[in-house]
């Protein structure tokens, strides 16, 4: 009999081991697959980030910039970025946000009328919190739509998370130690004196029968006995109590802060970018993706209208960068910290090496292999009640200057090579 209960045991403990082993691990990421890809080829596309260090102690700072691309072919069942608000993902305040800027201004607070189909630089910087591996990553929340997630990178805070600090000085030149920690004491202990209060009053009604006594008396129609002339008293001492309370307070707090400002809810307009009137216009002539070789393809129209040849050298979409390895000054632009899953090995295959000359028109095949579509899970757009893809295509001038140009339309499914 003891032999069957150790054997019931000991399998017991398998089971649990091997459940617990099945569980999901550590997330690696903030979302960004979870996204439709819809929204990640069609509304945002973020480029030229950069993370100031891969390292920071506790209390120093790392430096996220970059711009983001507002695309034109935005998702008509996605909410337009009429108010959006830049943050960060992260689990958590593991990093403490200290400075945001969108184009220069102070980005605190919400911007408004966003406008599609232009750029906008932004900075977040970042002060190290608690001790650990971090992904990084920018974040655009548009009203009504929700976060769209930029790239991430790892970033290595080091150090003792009880070192934290956040000293600032207030307009009237009050200094404070650490403003995590300011106030919490005062806030606890208006808390504990309403929550006394609150547990008096419960225990003035608890004392007494309760449910089934008061129902016999309901069920005689003597209401009236519930109520005491006493029970009158000491509820009109207690709303005078909370008057008292909150007067006093109120008085005290603003003799004590005579200068306050409220939270902000107001809105901020930023211009976009300055447009560049020439580039490369495109026309996207058919996209279609090959489902068993894993194959985004495109055939693009493209037209030089700058004085200058033109190379292609990228292809992003969806923070997924496809880099034409045989333009050198493309390779070249690849800041060697970028994070190298949105690197994909393949790259971007150009149907010609030549580049576009000065006012030529030419129907171009772009082509991008790679299991990043389906480890991205970018593939269900082709499901969508849309089925159309986007992205951004960079050209290079031999002097190294760069044109960015929008791509998008709709996309077919193959099995096959087509194009």
């Amino acid at each position: 009999m003891i032999l069957k209960i150790r054997k019931m045991i000991m399998a017991g403990l398998a089971g649990v081991a091997l459940l617990i082993s099945a569980l999901p691990q550590t997330a690696l990421a903030h979302g960004e697959k979870a996204t439709e890809p819809s929204i990640r080829t069609r509304s945002v596309q973020w480029y030229d980030l950069t993370w100031s260090t891969e390292k920071v102690k506790v209390n120093d700072t790392v430096t996220l910039q970059g711009k983001f691309r507002l695309m034109s072919d935005w998702p008509d069942a996605v909410a337009k970025p009429t108010l959006v608000f830049l943050s960060t993902g992260g689990p958590s305040a593991v990093l403490t946000r200290v400075e945001t800027y969108i184009n220069g201004l102070p980005a605190q607070q919400s911007f408004k009328n966003m406008v599609l189909g232009r750029d906008y630089d932004f900075k977040i910087i970042m002060k190290g919190r608690i001790p650990g591996d971090w992904h990084l990553h920018p974040v655009l929340n548009v009203h009504n739509a929700g976060p769209i997630i930029g790239p991430g990178a790892w970033v290595s805070v080091e150090g003792n998370a009880a070192d934290f600090k956040e000293p600032i000085t207030t307009m009237t030149g009050t200094k404070i130690d650490d403003l995590e920690n300011y106030g919490v004491a005062r806030a606890q202990m208006w808390q504990a004196g309403y929550a006394l209060i609150a547990v008096a009053w419960l225990i003035w009604w608890l004392r007494r029968p309760l449910l089934i006594s008061r129902w016999r008396v309901l069920e005689k129609g003597r209401e009236d006995l519930l109520l005491t002339r006493t029970d009158d008293k000491v509820a009109a001492g207690v709303v005078v109590l909370l008057l008292v309370v909150v007067i006093v307070g109120y008085i005290k707090i603003g003799s004590e802060f005579p200068q306050l400002v409220p939270l902000q809810g107001g809105t901020v307009y930023a211009e976009p970018l300055p447009e560049d009137s020439r580039g490369v216009a495109i026309k996207l002539k058919r996209a279609e993706y090959d489902v068993p070789g894993r194959s985004m393809r495109l055939s693009v129209e493209m037209t030089n209208n700058t004085d200058q040849p033109l190379g292609i050298g990228e292809f992003t979409t969806a923070n997924i960068r496809f880099i034409n390895k045989k333009l050198p000054v493309a390779v070249a632009a690849i800041n060697p910290k970028y994070p190298k899953e949105l690197l994909p090995g393949n790259g971007l295959v150009v149907d010609s090496s030549a580049p576009l000359a000065p006012g030529e028109k030419r129907v171009v095949m772009l082509d991008t292999t790679d299991v990043a579509w389906e480890v991205e899970r970018l593939v269900s757009f082709l499901s969508n009640v849309d089925s159309r893809t986007g992205g951004l295509i960079f050209f290079y001038d031999p002097q190294g200057k760069r044109y960015i140009s929008e791509v998008d339309g709709p996309i077919l499914p193959v099995f096959k090579k087509t194009i």
